[in-house]
């Protein structure tokens, strides 16, 4: 296996690249990598449109997305209802005369104030009244909508409305309370839906000439049967304390009935063992469910950080590596596209981790 030094995907491997690209930036995630990295994989590997990529932990969909504009069939699944709901709204084929006439409609609603208000401590702090007002008034008429992808369009863009006219940010892995001048919710989701029909119509003929499906779904539990994929790729949780789902606690607070899902670096919750541990427990799941889903000679390409602790760091590419070659992989190569220094009390330097993309092969 060859370990080669490849800073030219330093941006590639995070989401930051994706905020100027159409449906990709629907929805800012900031876990995700970006379309650029699928593209150039599906360019190395001649992954062609016969072919299916599979992602167990597609995040927002930017793996389905770029195979779907490539005319290449995907599947996706995650733990996370937020993330398939944001998937499956970026990955539909829009009955685009439906579409432009109800947002049509959607930009000459009239507001009318609504008569109650939710009651949570957190929305409270995270918009102003007006704010929460407009949200509510926003989604009441689009509850009203009959057909429902054109219905999860339209919420996905006040999702995302919503959000920019909040006074959160997100540091890290918490969500704070900044409070500043925001922009009104009414103007922001305005733009927003004629932004995301503009991305739509845009769209070329392989967009429409592929499917990506999307599930809920565990990377430990895959519910596929075996020898179905043809390329994985994929970016699972990273080693580390962080419980990434809290970021988005106001999102599902505010927007969805479902509660939110945990998902900390390691994949389960066995809080018991030494984080490490369960992380590669869990992962060692992952890539014995990989290799019996996959075909012969199936690529598996992967978005992976290490391990920063007090005491250690630990390089989960290799190590990972190393587990997927006892599994029966064949680790080919590790491009390693960024380093930093794992420190402790901030500032004393306890080594370097490193994002990485390990190249697996069936």
């Amino acid at each position: 296996m060859r370990i080669i030094e490849a800073p030219e995907f330093k941006k590639l491997v995070t989401f930051i690249p994706n905020k100027k690209e159409p449906i990709h930036n629907w929805f800012y995630y900031k876990e995700g990598f970006s379309k650029l990295l699928v593209d150039y994989f599906i360019d190395a590997f001649n992954i062609k449109k016969d072919n299916i990529v599979f992602d167990p932990f597609c995040g927002v969909g930017t793996t389905l997305v770029t195979c779907k504009q490539r005319g290449i069939n995907s599947v996706g699944i995650d733990v996370s209802p937020l993330a398939c709901f944001v998937s499956n709204v970026k990955t539909r084929n829009y009955d685009i005369k439906l579409l432009e006439n109800t947002v049509k409609e959607a930009l000459k609603w009239k507001f009318e104030k609504p008569k109650e208000l939710p009651k949570n401590k957190w929305i409270e702090k995270a918009f102003s009244k007006y704010a929460i007002e407009d949200i509510v008034f926003y989604k009441t008429k689009i509850n009203e909508i009959e057909d429902n992808d054109i219905k999860n369009f339209l919420y996905l863009a006040l999702i995302d409305s919503a959000m920019k006219c909040s006074y959160v940010y997100k540091d890290g892995a918490i969500a704070k309370i900044f409070k500043r001048p925001v922009p009104p919710v009414g103007k922001i989701f305005k733009y927003k839906i004629r932004k995301m029909l503009k991305d739509i119509k845009m769209q070329k003929e392989d967009w429409y000439k592929s499917k990506a499906e999307v599930y809920l779904g565990d990377a430990r539990n895959i519910e596929f049967s075996d020898c179905s994929f043809d390329f994985v790729i994929i970016s699972p949780p990273y080693l580390n304390k962080i419980e990434y789902t809290s970021i988005y606690k106001t999102e599902f607070s505010l927007f969805f009935d479902f509660p939110e899902t945990k998902l900390r670096s390691y994949i389960g919750e066995k809080t018991d063992k030494d984080i490490a541990e369960a992380y590669f427990e869990d992962m060692n799941k992952v890539l014995n469910e990989l290799y019996r889903v996959c075909k012969e000679n199936a690529y598996l390409i992967i978005v992976i950080g290490g391990g920063c602790f007090p005491d250690k760091v630990v390089l989960v590419d290799e190590i990972l590596a190393e587990n997927a070659k006892q599994i029966g992989f064949k680790p080919e190569k590790i491009f390693i596209a960024r380093k930093s220094w794992c420190t402790r009390a901030r500032t004393i330097k306890v080594g370097q981790i490193r994002e990485s993309i390990l190249i697996l092969k069936k």
